[in-house]
């Protein structure tokens, strides 16, 4: 019987320091997350930033981004700030 508590003990406490070890991991795996750009959301690209097609203003989040943007099939840039025209870089069509 004495055998069959420590047996036990042990088994517990080697599950327990199994799942201790799985929590510490599991954060830093979920913190590697990749964002990547999606050319296909940007309506108009400008040199300080781009228009979304849901009408909001963003700047480039990194330089790649613009770059990728500019080389994309359809893409229009204009190599200025949006805020040079009085409708701030908004085209009405």
């Amino acid at each position: 019987m004495k055998h069959l508590f420590k047996a036990a003990a042990i088994a517990l406490a080697f599950a327990g320091s199994t799942v201790a070890t799985l929590s510490i991991a599991t954060p830093a795996i979920a913190a590697d997350t990749v964002v990547t750009f999606d050319p296909g959301t940007v309506r108009y690209g400008y040199n300080d930033g781009y228009w979304d097609n849901g009408h909001a203003f963003h700047t480039w989040a990194q330089p790649e981004n613009m770059t990728t943007y500019r080389s994309s099939k359809g893409s229009q840039y204009f190599d200025y700030a949006h805020t040079r025209d009085t409708n701030q870089g908004w085209i009405e069509k």
